[in-house]
């Protein structure tokens, strides 16, 4: 299996399984991407503002709220941007490297640092500090005064918002292997959803028992990379229907209020999707975009003029498709049709996480820490 670079995503062995990984970090070249294609100019696009963080090396994500946003740097500063002025709220030196985050509510956010520790900061101080039993890769959920944590044991965590106390631990078996990325962990309605392998899992957030499981990603190959089917972090909703990604497997849509699978298709891709109403997004691995009907799940179009060039997950911006690459360019693409409609720079190092929108701006962040929001004129 051949994979494309983008940040982070690696394979990490876990429990008594020893596996001999070389191979897979001897890929081939990546191709030579094609030339960019011309954009149409049906889209105009400003810089707003940037500021800098410090260099992003770990699957580290912006968390969007009420204006603001919140985000973190490798090294262990984590700061909240006003949205549309990029001013500073507060920042924070944890003075320890960050390994997974930002999650947040608004008022109470949350990082996970590479010694397996939960730190929760309120209005730019420390809150509590938690030690968890294994490594996490997903930023934590914060919602309903708790932090929810997915660590790559396959384990799903609550803690207590105020005092950082433990509330309940849920954990299913799967493989020893498991994605050095991002998995899903979102809120829906007063239920939690979770990745657990190639499941997908709703949980009560107040006892961690679980309502309802289905697959959405059964395991191909005959080895153990090829059978890693693990959900990862990006998906869209659209009342009940949400779509999510199996990694290198397939995009499947489920009515998450019974768990049961709508439709779903083969999809050679390890980052998450996004949607609107009529068209769900995804980006495969080679860097070819598709949109797929969220009703029936029918391919709508596909985009091959970006291939090889390690695009972000999507995200719907106003009429745009916005995808990050890693030569740290911003291509804005028609959600109606896939052409390239306007293409932006940043500073010329890979974005991380995906685009988020906050307000009218849309905010990315660059490998070498570089924060910019741009706005349609």
């Amino acid at each position: 299996m051949t994979v494309f670079s983008r940040a982070w995503m690696r394979w990490t062995c876990f429990g008594a399984l020893s596996l001999a990984l070389a191979a897979c970090s001897s890929a081939p070249d990546k191709p030579k991407p094609a030339a960019l294609p011309n954009v149409n100019g049906q889209l105009a696009v400003q810089k707003a503002w940037t500021s800098n963080l410090g260099p992003v090396t770990t699957p580290l994500f912006a968390s969007v709220h009420t204006g603001r946003v919140a985000v973190a740097s490798t090294p262990g500063l984590v700061a909240l941007i006003d949205g549309v002025t990029g001013q500073d709220v507060w920042r924070l030196q944890l003075n320890t490297p960050i390994q997974a985050g930002v999650g947040g509510d608004g008022q109470r956010f949350a990082v996970i640092t590479r010694t397996n520790e939960v730190v929760a900061i309120e209005a730019g101080k420390v809150l509590w500090r938690h030690r968890l039993a294994a490594t996490s890769y997903t930023a934590p959920l914060v919602a309903g005064g708790r932090v929810f944590v997915l660590t790559a044991d396959r384990s799903v965590t609550a803690l207590d918002g105020t005092t950082g106390q433990k509330l309940w631990t849920q954990q299913r078996s799967g493989d020893p292997l498991v994605l050095h990325q991002a998995g899903l962990l979102i809120p829906f309605g007063d239920t939690l959803l979770a990745g657990w392998g190639g499941r997908l899992a709703s949980l009560n957030p107040n006892t961690g028992v679980v309502r309802w499981e289905t697959l959405v990603g059964s395991s191909r190959g005959t080895n153990e990379v090829e059978r890693l089917v693990d959900l990862v972090s990006g998906a869209s909703r659209q009342g009940n229907v949400v779509c999510v990604r199996a990694f290198q497997a397939s995009v499947t849509c489920v009515d998450a209020s019974r768990g049961n699978t709508l439709w779903t298709r083969s999809a050679q891709g390890h980052e998450g999707v996004d949607g609107d109403e009529a068209l769900v997004f995804g980006v495969e691995s080679d860097s070819k975009v598709l949109a797929w009907q969220r009703q029936g799940g029918q391919p709508a179009w596909t985009q091959e003029s970006m291939r090889f060039r390690g695009l972000s997950a999507p995200t719907v911006f106003g009429r745009s498709l916005v995808l990050g690459d890693d030569n740290g360019l911003l291509h804005f693409l028609s959600r109606q049709d896939g052409q390239v409609m306007q293409r932006m720079s940043t500073d010329g190092s890979p974005i991380t996480g995906k685009p988020v929108l906050v307000g009218q701006n849309l905010v990315v962040v660059t490998r070498t820490g570089g924060i910019f929001a741009f706005r349609p004129e």
